[in-house]
This record gives structure tokens, sequence and C-alpha cells, in this order.
């Protein structure tokens, strides 16, 4: 993407401004606005309506500036509204981090006075989650953190801004995937099963703990699942891994039929915005890193997309290996580009 630093005592940059209009790069929106000179609208450049010639658009930094020079707001885009609806979810973030017990949608929405269901659908636009969503990884996130210390799990969950233990429990469920003392302790009282099968693909590592598949990989042993849980309670195979196994074989043979299996794993709320996205790719489809950044709300954030990519821990079953480099190369992939292109070739032929 074309970034430039912003000089708004000069003009602005003609050539910069109609890429990201004819783009309607989202991101710029609240920065400058385009104005149509065959129909006297001005818009921001994410505006959804039909891109006009180059020589019938000039650009303004403000709208108030378009307004002087005699054109009036697009009622299909609205531009008047970005600085205000950006204003509004900064001071929603601000209030999710500061709030300990939290806040509902509709107290959230009357704080920075918007009607629930427009705002619940501007915060999910430009965060990629919903309020909800942003506040649980933030408190897991914290908990997190908190539980690395050298306190006792008990502090940590104060510290981490809840009121007790069974709030801690109950906000936490399915986002640390394990308790609180098995993620200090490197998965203590956890036991987690695997086995290593061949597939189509090579050998393929699967562990699973009593919730849900916690590491699917190639080329992996007992001795990855060891140093990722030192302290958990590691057991080969085992009659409940059988249906696991059979699922994860069929969403590698079979991936426009992927199965529903359950996982137990955990993210920062972009990373499983990102993993979501990952998810909604068909099977013989792909899409750019920049495709996906923009896909959850943010268009600039491509290397922090691919990070997010990159720590997927359940490989085929979040379908990774459908992202590709906005050139069209494959890019790279944790399990070797070889078995990335056989993947995709697969996919391809199966849809």
């Amino acid at each position: 993407m074309l970034e430039m630093k912003l000089d708004r005592q000069s003009a602005v940059d003609i050539d910069w401004a109609f890429q990201a209009f004819d783009r309607r790069d989202r991101s710029l929106d609240g920065q400058f606005v385009g104005a149509v000179k065959t129909t006297g609208i001005y818009c921001k450049p994410s505006c959804p309506a039909r891109r006009p010639l180059r020589q019938n658009v000039e650009f303004f930094w403000t709208a108030a500036e378009a307004i002087v020079a005699g054109y009036r707001s697009c009622m299909r885009c609205k531009p008047d509204a970005v600085g205000r609806d950006r204003e509004a979810i900064a001071a929603a973030l601000k209030l999710i981090e500061e709030t300990e017990e939290g806040l509902s949608l509709e107290d959230l929405a009357a704080a920075v006075d918007y009607a629930p269901h427009h705002f619940h659908r501007l915060f999910k636009r430009d965060t990629g989650v919903t309020p909800a969503a942003y506040a649980r990884a933030l408190r897991a996130k914290r908990a997190t953190a908190a539980l690395d210390g050298n306190g006792s799990v008990t502090e940590a969950i104060y510290e981490a801004g809840y009121s007790g233990p069974s709030r801690f429990y109950a906000n936490t469920k399915g986002h640390l995937g394990m308790t609180p003392s098995a993620w200090k302790n490197g998965g203590a009282g956890v036991t987690i099963r695997w086995a290593v099968v061949e597939t189509m693909l090579g050998k393929m590592l699967l562990a699973a703990t009593d919730k849900g598949i916690c590491r699917l990989s190639f080329d992996e042993d007992e001795a990855e699942l060891a140093r990722r849980f030192p302290n958990a309670d590691i057991v080969a195979g085992g009659a409940a891994l059988e249906e696991l196994i059979t699922g994860a074989i069929n969403a590698i043979e079979h991936p426009a039929q992927m199965p529903d299996l359950p996982l137990d794993i955990a993210g920062t709320a972009f990373q499983q915005a990102i993993w979501n996205e990952l998810c909604r790719i068909p099977a013989g489809e792909t899409r750019t890193y920049a495709e996906i950044a923009a896909a959850v709300g943010k268009p600039k954030a491509v290397r922090a997309a691919g990070s997010a990519n990159g720590a997927n821990n359940v490989a085929v079953l979040i379908p990774c290996h459908r992202v590709i480099r906005t050139d069209g190369g494959l890019g790279g992939y944790a399990y070797g580009v070889e078995r990335k292109k056989k993947l995709l070739s697969a996919e391809k032929k199966s849809a």
C-alpha cells in the first residue's frame, strides 16, 4: 500500500489521493475528500459509488474546504460522519480498557452517543471484532500476562481486573483453553493426547486436550509438545483421538467438506479475527495478506496479518495455506512451500 506523510499545509498530492480514491481505501477515510466536478458532490475515499474520470475529480484535506469550493456532501457515503465515528471508536476503546467490570453494548453505545446496533457495526468495521470480543480478548491477554508473573493464580486474576475467580472462569472460558494454573505452569494438570499418522501430506501430528485439538502440524513429534507444554501429562494415542484423527484426515483429503472439529486454541482479538477470516476462504480459492487485513478492517496491518497467519497452531483446520502474496507468489509456509503447493493444488481440483 502506498504511504506518505500528510502535509496539510500544502495541496493534496493528486496522484497519491487518486490511487487511494480509486481503490476505495477505507483506512484513509477522514484524511481527505474527493470532489467530483460533474456532480458537485464530495465523498470519502471508500465511497462505493462509481469512480469518476481522473480529470473530473479534485481533492481537499477537509470537508469544509470542499464546501467553500461549492461542493455538497455525498448522501451515500456520508463523509462528514467519518471523523465523529473514529472519535467514538477511540473513546469506546479507552472505556473498555479502563472499565474493570465491562460494559454492555447498550451502555458503551450510550456513552459515545450512538444507537447500539449502528455502533456495533462501526466498531466491528474498524477493529475487526465486536466490542464484547475485544473486551474478552483484552482481559484474557491481561490474565495471561499476569499468570506469567511470580504471584499466585488468585493474585493474577485480580491483577487482570476481574472481581474474583468465578468471574475470571466465566469470561475466559474458551479463550485461555486451560485453567489458569495450567496456563501458568506449562500445562500442569492437563492431559494432552497425541498421535502421528501418515497422510497425503506426510507425517501429521495431532494433539488434543479434553476440550479439543490444540496442535495439528507436520514433521513434528512428542518433543514439540513437551517444549510447548513442559508440565502437561503428555499421553500417546488412545481411543479418544480416533475420531479427531479421522476428521483431520478428511479435512486434508476432502477440503470442500471440512468437518466441524473442536479446537482448543487461544489468540489475541486480532489473531482471532484473522483466523475467522481464513476459515471463510472457500476451498479452491486464495486471498492475499492485504485482502485478509482489509477484511478485518485493518488494511494497513498487512504484516500483522501475516504474523497472525503464522501463529496458527492447527494447520489445515484453520486454512492459513490459502493466503498468498499480493504478487501471486505462494509466500511462506511453516511446513514447507511444496506442501502448501500440494494442498492448494488438491483443493483446486476438489473444488
